[in-house]
């Protein structure tokens, strides 16, 4: 219950009213949304656009990243330099990304032990429109198809929180895209890959990709979110990523 209008006014409950005539009273409420999950707090990870474990391949000329860039422990970063990267580019070992590690370590261990109000998460998601929530998928997801049938949309607030937690991997076919609709925020949306991460050529994904093992951007694709990986390394070709 949120308020009452028409012939009253306020928000006490229970009301008492004087019936000297006709009246209108209408008791509003509030819709909750039961599903909605609390947030992966990403903490200094928040800070990059791309973590590596194992480092970070580019082959692209015209890469753009906006966030930091790093790799720990493997510093390595191999076809990317500061003019590809609107942030700051660690090419050295650096307690900073050593931090953003553990970071995304426990925002990993915390998606993945998610079980409260779960909704089966198909193995399909192109053509589907999502409601926030935790969606779990013990196997493989993904998008794949042409037209309606290669967009995935998720339709919520700017509150609503989406977890998709997957055992195995996370793969989106070229072409495919995302749509977000009603206000959703990208920053609200979390991947949790059991394993590896892979994005096909000129796809548009959204949301931040937390991934045990390794991250693949092919040629063109565009992700509007975080490429965070545990493990393993990180791989770019021509791609535009952006942190929210």
């Amino acid at each position: 219950f949120s308020s009452w209008s028409g012939d009253a006014n306020g928000n006490n409950n229970p009301l008492t009213i004087t019936m000297d005539a006709n009246k209108t009273i209408t008791a509003n409420f509030t819709l909750i949304n039961t599903n909605n999950p609390d947030g992966i707090d990403l903490s200094s990870a928040g800070d990059f656009v791309v973590i590596g474990g194992a480092g970070i391949t580019n082959t692209g000329s015209t890469t753009l990243l906006t966030g930091d860039v790093g790799s720990f422990p493997t510093p390595t970063i191999n076809g990317l330099n500061q003019t590809n990267v609107n942030g700051t580019l660690y090419t050295t070992a650096n307690p900073i990304v050593g931090q953003a590690k553990s970071d995304l370590t426990a925002a990993y261990n915390d998606g993945q032990s998610r079980t409260l109000n779960a909704i089966s998460l198909p193995g399909q998601l192109g053509g589907l429109t999502l409601a926030p929530g935790l969606y779990v998928n013990s196997t493989s997801t993904g998008i794949s198809g042409t037209g309606p049938q290669g967009i995935l949309t998720l339709n919520g607030d700017a509150n609503a929180v989406w977890i998709f937690k997957m055992g195995s991997t996370l793969v989106t076919d070229p072409g495919t895209f995302i749509v977000l609709s009603g206000g959703a925020s990208t920053d609200n949306i979390y991947w949790v890959v059991g394993t590896s991460a892979t994005f096909g050529t000129n796809s548009i994904f959204f949301g931040n990709v937390l991934a045990d093992i390794s991250i693949t951007l092919n040629t063109g694709a565009t992700l509007n979110g975080r490429a965070l990986t545990r493990t393993g390394s990180v791989s770019l070709d021509t791609n535009l990523a952006t942190k929210p």
